[in-house]
């Protein structure tokens, strides 16, 4: 976060509540910077999952939602 203000990567930040390698919290702090800087960015929550998103409708949202990602800012 020191160096946020020189962020202009599109990122797509990535969290579970039940992962608990990182808080929540940092997730949200990026995004939020990121938002603020106005550098392109989207936040995937999962409340109900860990490190691993394992459940099936979560999953296939995480693909489809990463996937789309990926055709939009890697040509």
């Amino acid at each position: 976060m020191l160096h946020i203000k020189n962020a202009k990567t599109p990122t797509l930040v990535i969290h579970s509540q039940r992962d608990y390698r990182l808080d929540v919290s940092e997730g949200l702090q990026l995004f939020t910077a990121l938002q603020r800087l106005n550098v392109p960015s989207r936040m995937l929550y999962f409340p109900d999952e860990g490190h691993w998103v394992l459940k099936p409708q979560n999953a296939q949202f995480w693909y489809k939602t990463f996937l789309d990602w990926l055709a939009l800012y890697v040509k």
